[in-house]
């Protein structure tokens, strides 16, 4: 029997990362298009624009994580959907640009490696990364047992994308009468988690595995139901309409995100009761106790994406996205003005 080496006694299996690299990397090359220029082991990921039919292509560059979610993640014993939760919320921070993702780099970082764990997160990001024409071009595993406690993880993504100068969206033109054309969130996408946790299962006693009135699976498939990517939508309706703004709604609620795409002047007025939050922030609201205003400024309350466009193409929205709704319109002044009256 072969000794363990002093690395791996100290905390880190060289040999752990050995065994997955091969179906990690047949994962990567899954979702390799045409512009991947790859050579296995090679320091850095290539890829080249010359395909790209833009005459005056923009790169897009964006870095997120999923923050305490991979601690329910662990909760439920199921990490499938972690790895899209990190690739679907970086495509759509990018889409606020107007940009089509093209490549994602990932960050995977534990106590001590657990293959089948591993695996699943970048399984889902390798699925996620397919469904929406991106290539997952690198990644790096770091096993840190002095940064992080057993049986923990954290994960971090990196995505680049490209647009046309020409077809930047970057509010610049949005006018009060604006509309505000809202899409919804799958759930809690990948903010808020760590009130969410304290309030459910520490505060409030909720068992992960228990379905609670109004909910239509356990609470732990909820929390864990994946980030939703809405390039689709944005395919679907951008040669219909003129989008002038796109708000992602993810870490400080409406009030945080919002004014992000707003010029100067401007001032979007959302009207809470156009639509019925899911039941998970109603329970997390009781539970908690609360207050309204804060759970707007934490939770993204069922809406995951906002279109701006003038009010006529917000009527061509309704029938291209039948889900959506109208939530509110651009008004003068600064910020957001929440309404809560019917």
């Amino acid at each position: 029997m072969s000794k363990p080496s002093r690395y791996a006694q100290a905390g880190v299996d060289i040999d752990a990362g050995d065994r997955v690299k091969k179906r990690i990397i047949q994962l990567a090359r899954d979702t390799f298009s045409p512009g991947v220029l790859h050579r296995d082991g090679a320091f850095g990921g290539l890829y080249s624009l010359a395909n790209l039919n833009l005459k005056k292509p923009v790169l897009v560059s964006s870095v997120d994580g999923v923050g305490t979610k991979v601690k329910v993640a662990t909760m439920c014993g199921d990490h499938s959907g972690i790895g899209a939760d990190l690739v679907n919320h970086c495509i759509d921070d990018i889409l606020t640009c107007g940009a089509q993702p093209l490549l994602f780099l990932d960050y995977y970082a534990c106590h001590t490696l657990d293959d089948s764990i591993l695996v699943q997160v970048v399984e889902g990001m390798s699925a996620a990364c397919k469904a929406a024409g991106v290539s997952l071009i690198g990644g790096e595993t770091a096993q840190m047992s002095d940064v992080y406690a057993k049986n923990e993880y954290d994960l971090a993504g990196t995505i680049i994308g490209v647009v046309d100068e020409d077809d930047i969206i970057d509010g610049q033109s949005i006018q009060p009468g604006d509309a505000l054309f809202a899409l919804p969130s799958s759930g809690l996408h990948t903010n808020g988690y760590t009130l969410a946790r304290k309030v459910l299962f520490d505060e409030a006693g909720v068992h992960i595995d228990e379905t609670p009135e109004g909910f239509s699976q356990p609470l732990g498939k909820t929390l864990i139901k994946p980030h939703r990517c809405y390039l689709p939508e944005f395919h679907h309706v951008k040669d219909h309409v003129s989008i002038k703004g796109i708000a992602h709604i993810t870490g400080g609620g409406f009030e945080g995100n919002i004014p992000r795409v707003l010029p100067d002047g401007c001032c979007a007025r959302v009207d809470a009761a156009a639509w019925t939050p899911p039941a998970v922030f109603q329970l997390m609201q009781e539970k908690g106790s609360i207050s309204r205003d804060e759970m707007y400024k934490v939770f993204n309350m069922g809406i995951g994406l906002i279109f701006i466009v003038s009010p006529c193409d917000a009527v061509k929205l309704s029938t291209l996205l039948p889900e959506g709704c109208k939530i509110g319109e651009i008004e003068t002044g600064d910020g957001v003005k929440m309404n809560f009256e019917s």
